[in-house]
């Protein structure tokens, strides 16, 4: 007989994870294990998934502490690509910290900043081909600024102006541009993780050439329709990379909620036979050949990809967040990974490509380049001042055909 010292009588007890630290206290990444850049395997893009489950576990890496580019993962691509790169990163970073000064001086209801995240959405970018259509969150701006899609446009519509391209009809950083491959963003979180597989889906039910890209937050990998895209991904084999970028925190809520005890985000591919891969999300180039091999594994017909951006939020969740609340005041400084800036900018410097003086410069040309647009922007209205979209757009876009009680709605209200 197996001896067991709980009874009936033994109190059940109710766990709930704790973050590593609290306001107050000392930042704490111990658990975040960071292998040697250079280091983590490369398998061919055709590989099985089972003989892959060790990747769901390492982060890719490319930039070592110097600057060096090293190991198997290191992309084709040369040094105007990479400033290019770091321009555009440069770009978002700019753009963020005049669209936050302006929702501080009440141009704009709300607004989401990139901080510390800016490889991720800028470098997936261009490994994509036209055509192909994000799926985004309202953390991924890089995929647009990285795409061309012009400045004023983006604070048109975070000022709801009478230029704004969505008409006042979404939220601000919610943009939508079909043109860009940018799906139109959903505030209900995880919704577009199943909107991508079913439109990769139906992109390979019509035989076309076009893939699809998801992107989540850590924290909204607990939501229902997270697991419902992986079963339909996997069943079907759909063209598309599945994007958790884990930025440590959902809101105020640490990454451990989310997770359970799966120990990472990419393992939860590891239980529908998903190929799972971790990568350095502030390191560029590792997020480019990650994004890449995904990307190349989908248009193949290889199925779909499930990739982890192990990043951190440097700032508040949004300007109706205060990250002091929940989480040690200098945790972003601690954060082991680094500075996507920075880590790329010390690359070029290192062979060669870059320099203090031209970083410097590309700063100043880059926020007057910002500060023109905003200005332009600002010219067709803000939030309390200015041209406003139409009443009359309400009813626009919606029907191909209005039906007859909008149309009756629309002359009720004179527009």
């Amino acid at each position: 007989m197996i001896s067991n010292s709980v009874t009936a009588d033994t109190p059940l007890r109710f766990h709930v994870p704790e973050p590593a630290s609290r306001p107050g206290g000392q930042p704490d990444f111990s658990n975040v294990v960071i292998p040697e850049a250079g280091s983590v395997r490369r398998p061919p893009v055709d590989v099985a998934p089972e003989e892959i489950r060790d990747l769901a576990y390492s982060i890719i890496r490319v930039l070592d502490g110097e600057g060096k580019a090293v190991g198997p993962w290191v992309p084709d691509l040369g040094n105007d690509d990479l400033i290019a790169g770091l321009r555009n990163m440069m770009t978002l970073r700019a753009f963020d910290a005049r669209m936050q000064m302006a929702q501080r001086q009440g141009k704009t209801s709300f607004y989401m900043q990139h901080t510390g995240e800016e490889a991720v959405s800028s470098a997936f970018r261009i490994a994509l081909s036209p055509g192909d259509m994000n799926f985004p969150t309202y953390r991924q701006a890089g995929l647009l600024i990285a795409g061309g899609y012009p400045l004023v446009d983006m604070m048109c519509q975070i000022y709801s102006n009478e230029r704004d391209p969505l008409k006042g009809r979404q939220l601000p950083v919610m943009y939508s541009s079909k043109e860009n491959g940018f799906f139109t963003i959903s505030g209900n979180l995880t919704t577009q993780f199943v909107q991508a597989v079913g439109w990769a889906m139906a992109s390979a039910i019509k035989g076309d050439s076009r893939i699809a890209a998801a992107w989540v937050g850590d924290g909204a990998t607990a939501e229902p329709d997270f697991h419902a895209a992986l079963v339909f991904a996997s069943t079907y084999k759909a063209p598309v990379v599945l994007n958790v970028v884990n930025n440590q925190w959902a809101i105020s809520t640490f990454q451990g909620i989310a997770r359970g005890n799966s120990g990472t985000f990419a393992a939860r591919g590891l239980g529908f036979g998903i190929p799972a891969l971790r990568v350095d999300g502030n390191d560029y180039l590792a997020v480019y050949a990650v994004a890449q091999w995904a990307i190349e594994r989908a248009r193949r017909n290889l199925g779909p990809t499930l990739v982890e951006y192990v990043t951190y939020r440097a700032g508040a969740h949004s300007t109706s967040d205060d990250p002091s609340a929940y989480r040690p005041k200098a945790e972003s400084d601690g954060w082991p990974l680094g500075d996507p800036l920075l880590r790329l900018k010390d690359h070029l410097i290192a062979v060669g490509a870059w320099s203090q003086e031209r970083h410097t410069q590309a700063e100043a040309e880059i926020l007057a380049t910002v500060i023109a647009a905003q200005k332009e922007a600002e010219s067709f209205g803000t939030l309390h001042s200015g041209g406003k979209p139409s009443a009359r757009d309400i009813f626009e876009g919606v029907y191909a055909e209005m039906p007859p009680h909008l149309r009756r709605q629309r002359q009720q209200i004179g527009v």
